[in-house]
């Protein structure tokens, strides 16, 4: 019988017991034979998720609870590298008649689109398609440190997780650099969308005109997530993958761009029509529009960041919209006031239906719970000593895709 000797973290998120059994079966000397791969001590104890996948004792084995713990965040990788491997294997099913090619990815906490369309509540009548293979960034761009294994190693314990820094002259000098190039990567895609397009397709323009300017596609293998800009259509609230489907005369698409260049990230997005829209979705991308401004006009020295919630909430309920709950803060559970030299981003996600939402299979996209549509709008900003600058701000070359801008 195995004998429980505490807890670790699975992929899951939650910490689970760890059991002790013999390495290699026989004599009580054989248990002890492994090496620990954390601190090369005799190792008793197997990783359970290496035992569930049936994978090496050689890289699963651990002297200690401690060491199973410290060594959960590189270890991981091994279960998610096992979980594509057995997948790539497996060509049974069909999605919506396309080829399964480039469809098996591995997405956050180890999930991922497999061949066959997997059995599933849909809320609408989006659902996913195939995705290409990862795109490549050159060498020679600097890449934020999760570019190569999908784990951010400093954003977990940073201090920002928790407080809204004061920048430098410096930091907010790359701050204006970074959020101008994500602003022309935004414009590049908006003047791409039409009925016809992939979403997939739309991410190959934002990815090459990231790296044109010198910089990485941010959520590129963030926690995983396979591609370089999110495209939420429709239903889908946010953290929409891009893939094969076409965009159809009617959609709503939201795309959503963040880079990293010279250490810091400029990040924002906007709602898009495609081609001839319906009124109620027209009026539900422009109430969004009208929140985010409504909610930049109160940014100053002074003003407390839930007033930020309070305005977006009244326009939209007053409008007939609901306000998404689920998603809000980025991480960044923000008290007090705004003080000048701040920077943060600010990105109502309204829906023409309940507030509610719910996850697909693949562990990123959130949909809304009723199927009916969701907008977004999203802005960097800095707080400046007589109120903002918006540094996403749209520029004279942008697009000009919004008729109520005209």
């Amino acid at each position: 019988m195995n004998q429980s000797m505490g807890t670790g973290k699975s992929d899951n998120g939650r910490w689970e017991y760890v059991s002790q059994r013999p390495m290699t079966g026989g004599s009580e000397g054989a248990e002890t034979s492994l090496s620990c791969i954390q601190c090369g001590k005799p190792a008793r104890l197997q990783c359970p998720k290496c035992i569930e996948l049936k994978l090496s004792r050689e890289g699963a084995s651990f002297c200690t609870q401690d060491c199973f713990k410290a060594s959960w965040t590189s270890h991981k990788v091994v279960h998610l590298k096992a979980k594509l491997s057995s997948l790539s294997t497996d060509t049974s099913g069909e999605n919506n008649g396309s080829s399964a090619d480039g469809w098996l990815y591995c997405l956050r906490k180890g999930q991922s689109r497999t061949p066959k369309l997997p059995h599933f509540d849909w809320t609408g009548t989006l659902k996913p398609y195939p995705i290409s293979s990862k795109r490549v960034v050159p060498g020679h761009i600097e890449q934020p440190d999760w570019a190569v294994d999908g784990i951010p190693k400093i954003e977990p314990n940073s201090d920002l997780q928790r407080v809204v820094e004061i920048k430098t002259p410096e930091q907010i000098e790359r701050m204006r650099e970074t959020c101008r190039i994500a602003r022309e990567v935004l414009d590049a895609a908006a003047r791409f969308i039409q009925p016809g397009v992939t979403t997939d397709e739309i991410d190959a323009v934002v990815h090459e005109a990231t790296i044109a300017a010198g910089a990485y596609p941010s959520p590129l293998n963030y926690h995983f997530f396979p591609k370089s800009c999110c495209t939420s259509v429709n239903e889908v609230i946010c953290h929409g993958i891009p893939d094969a489907r076409k965009l159809e005369d009617g959609d709503i698409v939201n795309v959503d761009v963040t880079v990293c260049y010279k250490g810091v990230h400029g990040d924002l997005n906007e709602t898009f029509f495609v081609g001839n829209v319906d009124e109620t979705s027209q009026r539900l991308v422009q109430c969004t529009y009208e929140c985010l401004e409504k909610a930049i006009s109160i940014v100053k020295p002074g003003t407390r960041f839930r007033e930020v919630g309070e305005v977006i909430n009244r326009h939209a309920t007053m409008s007939g919209f609901s306000v998404v709950k689920s998603y809000c803060g980025h991480g960044n559970k923000a008290v007090g006031i705004m003080k000048a030299g701040q920077t943060f981003t600010i990105e109502p996600m309204i829906n023409a239906g309940v507030w509610r939402d719910r996850m697909w299979p693949d562990g990123w996209t959130a949909v809304t719970a009723d199927g009916k549509r969701s907008a977004q709008f999203e802005h960097t900003m800095l707080v400046t000593e007589t109120g903002v600058e918006v540094l996403t701000a749209r520029l004279p070359t942008s697009p000009a895709v919004f008729p109520w801008l005209k």
